[in-house]
């Protein structure tokens, strides 16, 4: 990142949110003050909500993908003919059985590895948050072409381990030639500088799980991930957008709050009008009747499957939700990118209210649960204690430094 955008900032500023969960120690402190100091401002309280919110975060963003993934593709009229006149409104079969995710969860994963990478990392002075979240991604593009863990990888981790994550399930063109070469991309030299679908912001929530993080680096970091891929303005600052909003959320802010923050930032970025457009369409359709398909397809007047109208239909969708069901089943049911619009919800209302509020029945078959739950539970560690952890040999044999 230029300048100082690589690293977190102060947390407390004017108009800070009602955080439940503090600010984490910043990377500047030494190793030996970062014990003290993460053991003053974590308290037991904090920790178990900031673990809820992560956990909340990751499952309902995968629970939302699983719900969407078997009516991609299809029209609401073909939705309705293949489910009844409801639609969707519970899990059904994708890729062989109900609960499969699709590449959205697998590189929303491998976020939250390479930003913890990147945390331990710190303590080496090889401080670049983009260059280990793209190695992470470049992990993932590995298992979309390898029959399984390529055990001559010394940088595997143990999340590339993972063989149930050797599965393709319809990545996105431009994440696929974006993570084809190690080359890092910048906003000046972005990746397939045209596309503008919504894959870079999906995968992009882990990022506002960073809340030691000032929101405008929190954006920047998510700016800068999202061009190793999707180098259009509307791809990358709607990735932006959701981090912040994320962010917000994790730390306590309702979600009305967290999207004024996150507008008020976006409005100092060039080319953030349609993503800025977009959100406020989002926020006015609030008030716009009972909330139906209807409503929905109003925020996607192109295909529905741009980044900036598919982030927009998942912000209205967490705003009138009644409660987590409701919001993916609102989520899914239209004519767009329902796997995106299914995970980004399911983000939003999963770092909103945590883990508790998510359907239980939909997390039993939910794929690859269990990883999940241990990869959010590693990076709360991390953030939390994450300076008594990098003299331990089994966490760095989890997240290697090298």
């Amino acid at each position: 990142m230029p300048g100082t955008a690589g690293a977190p900032g102060t947390a407390g500023t004017a108009g800070a949110p009602r955080a439940h969960v503090p600010a984490a120690p910043a990377p500047a402190v030494p190793p030996g003050a970062g014990v003290v100091l993460a053991t003053a401002l974590w308290g037991r309280t904090e920790q178990q909500d900031f673990r809820s919110r992560v956990r909340g975060t990751l499952l309902g963003s995968a629970i939302g993908d699983a719900l969407g993934a078997p009516v991609a593709g299809l029209s609401l009229d073909g939705i309705r003919e293949a489910h009844g006149p409801a639609g969707l409104t519970e899990p059904a079969p994708a890729y062989g059985r109900r609960g499969t995710v699709t590449a959205s969860t697998q590189l929303t994963l491998f976020t939250v590895d390479g930003l913890i990478r990147a945390h331990v990392r710190r303590d080496t002075g090889a401080w670049h948050p983009p260059t280990d979240v793209h190695r992470a991604y470049l992990r993932w593009a590995a298992t979309q072409h390898d029959w399984g863990p390529d055990e001559r990888r010394k940088d595997n981790g143990w999340l590339a381990h993972e063989e149930w994550l050797y599965a393709r399930r319809g990545p996105d063109r431009a994440c696929m030639t974006g993570f084809a070469d190690d080359s890092l991309a910048t906003l000046d030299q972005p990746k397939n500088p045209t596309a503008r679908d919504a894959a870079a912001t999906v995968r992009s929530a882990p990022f506002g799980l960073l809340v030691g993080w000032e929101p405008s680096l929190v954006l920047q970091l998510a700016v800068e991930c999202a061009v190793q891929s999707h180098g259009h303005p509307t791809a990358y600052l709607s990735a932006g957008a959701l981090a912040v909003i994320v962010h917000g959320l994790t730390r306590g802010e309702t979600l009305d709050a967290a999207l004024r923050r996150a507008l008020a930032l976006l409005a100092t970025r060039p080319g953030h009008q349609p993503v800025t457009d977009a959100l406020r369409r989002a926020v006015a359709a609030v008030t716009d009747g009972t909330p139906g398909p209807r409503t929905v397809g109003s925020l996607s007047p192109g295909d529905g499957r741009d980044a900036e109208d598919t982030l927009a239909i998942a912000v209205y969708c967490a705003l009138v939700a009644e409660d987590v069901p409701h919001g993916l089943r609102l989520a899914v049911n239209h004519g767009g990118d329902s796997t995106a619009t299914g995970a980004l919800c399911g983000a939003l209302l999963g770092a909103l209210h945590g883990e508790t509020a998510l359907p239980a029945a939909w997390l039993a078959e939910l794929e690859g649960r269990a990883t999940i739950l241990e990869l959010a539970d590693d990076f709360a560690l991390e953030m939390t204690q994450g300076p008594t952890l990098h003299t331990t040999p089994a966490w760095l044999a989890r997240y290697p430094q090298g």
